[in-house]
């Protein structure tokens, strides 16, 4: 009987999303679920879909919840982490007070400006879980949700002896789509993918055998497809190579796309996840947030049903419960030289087997040249932030904004350093001190 803890389990859909994927293994169904978050009232939420769930499906598992998280982390087996630190406050900030300055930003929670003060405000408390789990349940793999990824499970490995992996669904959901784009099933789809977290790149896709690749870059010259996907497609038509994150998404991490108004409403388009102009994210962010606070968190017993989603956490705790074998694109530390022109000590997302004796990345050897480079540029930024948190060095912290790619195309490097500045007043309250 495995002891699965959540920390972050107030956060609705995703943790309910993950207490079903969990309960639909029958070798999974009599697990230990504890859940904790520090606001009681959404955790209930999720207790209450979590316990009707084990109902309807006539299962064997039990639920915890608390919002003491050393509490919830004694004798955990497996540790999943899908926390938001901070709200609304300083996540307009870190949209806001760019976009003054010119960078426009879509989503800002994995590189530039929003995406390192998200890591800052992140971080501590993230590595407070893990210094926990080290006396708690020091054998515990600690699996991520939580972004920025990349910067996360960096400082989460440097400061920490925690196993930490990195879960993102960018990969599955690129799969589906180029399955869509090449009219093929998506169950049928076999690929081989590698680079970093939301910057991976396709560099096999094949059915039964038959490289499809080729199609895909028929399909990106054909406007109908071309504008479902602007961003991927040209990056792909430029370099080679089609990327593992939305167009709206992989447009903040490279510096061709948001620098002037026209570009951005042409050029950012995608309906995988509606078309995604400047700030967008922000304000549905901001409406959902206010409407759980007037109208709180809906709950449909009915609707609660085991299912199980595309998310890896369940079939990472599976394979290293029962032994069954799997293949997964997860977020490790590149010291196995995984990928072999990227950083030893880079956050990477590529292949892992996943069996009875943990996670095993695979070998990817190296990228195309221009592939790696495209994501040394943001390993760059990667590294200057996690620097800036472990070491409390505001220097690193400058550089790591000044290396950005989006936000170096748009800005004077005094520019970027009152940004920098304006950023640190305005959100310190949730800050670690930088000297």
């Amino acid at each position: 009987m495995a002891r699965i803890t959540l920390i972050g389990a107030g956060s609705q859909v995703f943790a309910k999303t993950i207490v079903g994927d969990l309960l639909s293994y029958p070798a999974l169904a009599d697990s230990e679920l504890v859940l904790m978050d520090v606001d009681e009232e959404r955790l209930d939420v999720t207790r209450r879909a979590a316990e009707a769930m084990i109902d309807s499906g006539g299962v064997g598992a039990t639920v915890e919840t608390t919002t003491d998280r050393r509490e919830a982390l004694d004798g955990a087996d497996y540790v999943l982490t899908m926390i938001n630190v901070g709200g609304t406050e300083p996540f307009e900030n870190e949209i806001r007070i760019p976009e003054s300055y010119g960078v426009e930003q879509a989503i800002g929670d994995t590189l530039g400006p929003g995406g390192v003060f998200r890591f800052l405000r992140t971080v501590e408390p993230m590595l407070e879980i893990a210094r926990d789990m080290e006396e708690l349940c020091p054998d515990a793999p600690l699996l991520n949700y939580t972004n920025p990824m990349a910067m996360l499970c960096w400082a989460i490995d440097e400061a920490t002896d925690i196993d930490v992996v990195g879960l993102c669904h960018s990969v599955p959901h690129t799969a589906s789509a180029i399955a869509e784009y090449v009219g093929v099933d998506a169950d049928d789809l076999d690929y081989w993918v590698a680079g970093i977290n939301h910057m991976a790149w396709f560099l096999r896709a094949e059915v039964d055998g038959e490289d499809v690749l080729p199609d895909l870059r028929a399909a990106g010259d054909d406007p109908a497809i071309h504008e479902r996907d602007t961003v991927r497609f040209e990056t792909q038509a430029h370099f080679g190579a089609f990327a593992t994150e939305s167009s709206h998404h992989l447009s903040e991490y490279l510096p061709y796309f948001r620098t002037d108004p026209e570009t951005i409403e042409a050029m950012t388009g995608t309906d995988y996840a509606e078309r995604m102009p400047t700030a967008t994210y922000l304000e549905g962010w901001k409406e959902r947030t206010r409407r759980l606070e007037d109208e709180g968190a809906p709950f449909d017993p009915e609707a609660a049903e085991i299912e199980r989603s595309e998310e890896y956490a369940a079939r990472i705790v599976h394979s290293m419960e029962t032994g069954e074998v799997r293949r997964l694109n997860l977020n490790v530390r590149n010291d196995t030289g995984a990928v072999a022109n990227l950083p030893d000590d880079a956050c990477v997302e590529v292949p892992c087997v996943i069996d009875g004796t943990g996670v095993h990345p695979c070998a990817v050897g190296e990228l195309p040249p221009q592939l790696a480079a495209l994501c040394r540029s943001n390993v760059a930024v990667q590294e200057r932030a996690v620097t800036a948190a472990l070491d409390r060095d505001r220097d690193a912290l400058h550089q790591a904004i000044k290396l950005d790619p989006l936000t170096a195309a748009e800005c004077t490097l005094d520019e970027i350093h009152a940004m920098t500045e304006e950023l640190l007043a305005a959100n310190e309250a949730y800050l670690p001190a930088l000297d």
